[in-house]
């Protein structure tokens, strides 16, 4: 058996490294002198316009992080305690994201956004609200499994018990034990801010998807840096949740 899971590591490693180690060789690669160059990599911050579109994707993935963990852990918490008739439904709204498609969500959100347009200002970062919304079926999922592996009702009534209001119940006593749960829920949710392209294309915000489709027509190397850089800024939060989760393991 060890001869094969050798095989099956390396036929893996080949179908997900290969396509990276391309994209590494045409983002280094000079194609009038034929050579080797970093330029394309310089570009990333070089480039003004490439370099705040980095910024606002990462505050968006900053911000629709925090509002779906402020909004759907305490949530996903209080239906399995004291509505858990509610916990069908809830799954179906969380779910519910992924059968639409996210033009329909664009078109749908068009007229609530010209309100938000008018409070707010014309922010890219406003786009954080429909986020949000796209990230819920995979965060619902993340949070569910942690929730499900834990005794919650004995934690809480045991932490009620000992004196702990709610707020102190769930941040000192139920929040630690699903601290696995919430990784997976950020980082997929970062994964998905940060490739996101068709609600911020229609709606006219240069996020790093959008821009890095708009650089691909003039500059191919440094859209496929930008590329390339994401995908292994997803990878390193993958590995960054296998480790927390493996470590947790082991305790």
């Amino acid at each position: 058996m060890k001869p094969l899971r050798i095989l099956l590591w390396l036929l893996f490693g080949v179908f997900f490294l290969f396509p990276l180690y391309a994209m590494g060789d045409f983002a280094t690669r000079d194609l009038q002198s034929g050579g080797r160059t970093m330029a394309a990599w310089v570009n990333l911050f070089a480039d003004d316009a490439l370099f705040a579109a980095i910024l606002t994707s990462l505050s968006l993935a900053v911000l629709t992080v925090t509002a779906m963990l402020a909004l759907l852990v305490p949530t996903m918490i209080w239906v399995r305690l004291r509505a858990p008739w509610a916990s069908r439904f809830i799954e179906f709204l969380c779910l519910l994201p992924l059968t639409i498609p996210a033009l329909v969500v664009v078109v749908g959100l068009r007229n609530v956004y010209l309100w938000v347009t008018y409070l707010l200002g014309e922010s890219a970062l406003t786009l954080t609200f429909v986020y949000v919304v796209l990230v819920l079926p995979f965060a619902y999922r993340a949070l569910d499994a942690a929730l499900s592996a834990i005794d919650l009702q004995t934690l809480a009534e045991a932490a009620r018990s000992l004196g702990a209001g709610w707020a102190s119940t769930i941040v000192a006593v139920i929040v630690p034990n699903i601290r696995a749960g919430i990784l997976s829920a950020a980082f997929i949710s970062i994964a998905v801010v940060l490739g996101e392209y068709t609600v911020a294309s229609l709606s006219g915000f240069q996020t790093l998807p959008v821009q890095i489709v708009e650089i691909g027509k003039s500059d191919g190397p440094t859209s496929v840096a930008a590329s390339l850089a994401t995908l292994i800024f997803g990878f390193a939060l993958l590995l960054v949740l296998s480790m927390v989760t493996r470590r947790r393991r082991r305790a």
